[in-house]
């Protein structure tokens, strides 16, 4: 598992995860980059599930928002109908976290196509830690990177399927 956590905050949006790649109780990798930037479209997304998994749905993203002029929403919607139906997708199972300047989304195997209150996402095995740790922190004066950073730091520090190799994207 994995943990993302995205944060709004000032007109920032920041994407951030681990880098710890498990293979049940084994640690594979701790430096694996988990979030990555569709530049053309200005769209971040974090992903929680395998590696292999991860570049299918990004590709599939990433031609949904070409399909849809940049339409992150009906991006979205698309990949989630696909996501369910497809005999070869629907055997995935993992999450999502997508974001541009206006709009955040969780997108789900199921067919869910979240958009959560408030300005903070967070998904994967400590997902509900970052998650608490960013909304708390999104009091302070701190920026949305650093809200981030220090919500995957906790995340760190509870969960063992998480560490603290910290990756970010920003728009």
């Amino acid at each position: 598992m994995t943990t993302i956590v995205l944060v709004r905050k000032n007109k920032n949006v920041v994407v951030a995860s681990d880098g710890q790649v498990s293979m049940g109780n084994t640690i594979i990798k701790s430096t694996a980059n988990k979030v990555r930037k569709i530049e053309k479209k200005n769209v971040i997304a974090g992903f929680a599930g395998s590696t292999a998994d991860a570049l299918t749905l990004f590709e599939r993203l990433e031609g949904k928002l070409e399909k849809h002029a940049g339409n992150l929403a009906r991006a979205a919607v698309e990949l989630a109908k696909d996501w369910r139906t497809d005999k070869y997708l629907r055997r995935l199972e993992a999450l999502m976290a997508v974001a541009d300047k206006e709009k955040s989304f969780i997108i789900s195997g199921t067919g869910d196509v979240l958009e959560p209150e408030g300005n903070v996402i967070g998904i994967g095995s400590g997902g509900n830690y970052a998650l608490a740790s960013a909304k708390v922190l999104m009091d302070t004066d701190l920026s949305a990177e650093e809200v981030a950073k220090k919500a995957i730091t906790v995340a760190s520090e509870i969960c063992v399927f998480t560490n603290n190799n910290i990756v970010t994207e920003k728009i």
